[in-house]
């Protein structure tokens, strides 16, 4: 598996309540549902430990089979969710990461 973080903000005009109901009952449950999928999880940013405003108000976590997320996102529904999102975030920073071995 790999692990897939995504950094954003929302586009100016989007109310944090319109985007945390689509992530609720749309963008999370749907992405679960994914065979490729093994976790996904939206985290809302929430400021820094030193103190003061994170750079990115949400971080996706998405742990996954890359070789097979393609396929999976191109039905009609995931089609539907990557739009909504796409019309939601501002830039998004997709981060493909691999996990270290002691």
């Amino acid at each position: 598996m790999t692990t897939i973080i995504v950094l954003f903000n929302l586009k100016a005009g989007v109310s944090i309540a319109a985007y945390e109901k689509f992530a609720r009952e749309h963008d999370i449950p749907e992405v679960n549902r994914l065979p490729s999928v093994e976790r996904f999880e939206v985290l809302r940013s929430e400021g820094l430990m030193a103190g003061g405003t994170a750079p990115y108000q949400y971080i996706e976590i998405l742990r996954c089979d890359p070789a097979k997320l393609g396929g999976d996102v191109q039905s009609p529904v995931m089609r539907k969710v990557v739009a909504t999102f796409q019309s939601m975030a501002d830039n998004p920073i997709f981060i493909v990461t691999s996990t270290l071995s002691a």
